[in-house]
């Protein structure tokens, strides 16, 4: 082993600079404030209770709203999906997993300005819309073309982990319920959903921190006054220039998405032991 050690050393100091040296700048700047002189710093917890203000407490419970009803739709989504996808072929399956990937390749900005193209006033839907008598409707700067831009962009990271799960699963333990007397029903509750939780669980947490933490998407479908946890952060970094703040908000997001990881992994032994 000592002789691969150098090819080591490369991704150590790779995750010093782009993951240890920012971590700790963020707790640094979390914990202290500026003094009256110049490069001095003392310690405080003032920044932390800043968040305590109502106005403060909104957009976080907002996005997590926002980001526990996103994480709804694409597990009732997702989930039909990537099982409809498991019972084809291997062949079928990877070329129709290729389709669900597609849209990934592209940049997520140029993805949430398509939707800003269809979503508009003047826009293809409004268009249709309009031809049947129905509109138009506006769509835009609303919490519905958020939750239309957030459902689409992260729909894949739900029904791939999902798919996995029942693509790993022993096809026989159906067999074996529906010979013991088990419908259709019983045999997905009490096989199917149960051996695909790992998948619906890595499937719901991913896109649940992507939705709560997400900014660019709120920011465009939702106009400027729309104010997500993600959105706040960005403004105290980049406009405000207030950086403690920042990074005081950045460490308790950081800290209710671990324990919201922590209770789901609880929730998914809990089910697999049952």
């Amino acid at each position: 082993m000592k002789q691969y050690r150098h090819l080591i050393r490369p991704y150590l100091i790779w995750s010093l600079v782009l993951v240890v040296i920012p971590l700790f700048l963020i707790v640094f700047y979390a914990f202290t404030e500026e003094g009256n002189e110049v490069l001095t710093f003392s310690f405080t917890w003032k920044n932390f209770a800043r968040f305590l203000e109502a106005t403060y407490l909104n957009v976080i419970l907002k996005s997590f709203w926002l980001g526990f009803i996103t994480t709804a739709i694409c597990l009732l989504l997702g989930y039909p999906l990537a099982y409809f996808i498991s019972r084809f072929s291997e062949k079928a399956q990877d070329t129709l997993i290729l389709l669900v990937t597609i849209p990934m390749w592209i940049n997520m900005l140029l993805r949430t300005y398509a939707w800003m193209n269809l979503l508009s006033d003047n826009g293809i839907i409004n268009q249709l819309l309009g031809r049947l008598n129905l509109g138009p409707v506006s769509m835009m700067y609303t919490d519905f073309s958020v939750l239309v831009g957030l459902v689409c962009n992260f729909m894949p990271f739900m029904i791939i982990p999902i798919h996995t799960s029942l693509c790993k699963m022993d096809k026989s333990l159906l067999e074996a319920a529906m010979d013991l007397g088990a419908n259709r029903v019983q045999t997905f509750w009490k096989v199917t959903w149960k051996l695909s939780m790992p998948g619906v669980v890595n499937g719901v947490m991913m896109v649940f921190l992507l939705a709560v933490s997400s900014f660019v998407i709120p920011k465009l479908l939702g106009g400027g006054q729309y104010m997500l946890i993600g959105n706040l952060i960005e403004s105290q970094f980049i406009s405000v220039g207030d950086w403690n703040f920042g990074s005081a908000i950045s460490m308790i997001l950081a800290v209710i998405i671990l324990i919201s990881m922590r209770l789901m992994q609880k929730m998914d032994k809990l089910q697999q032991e049952e």
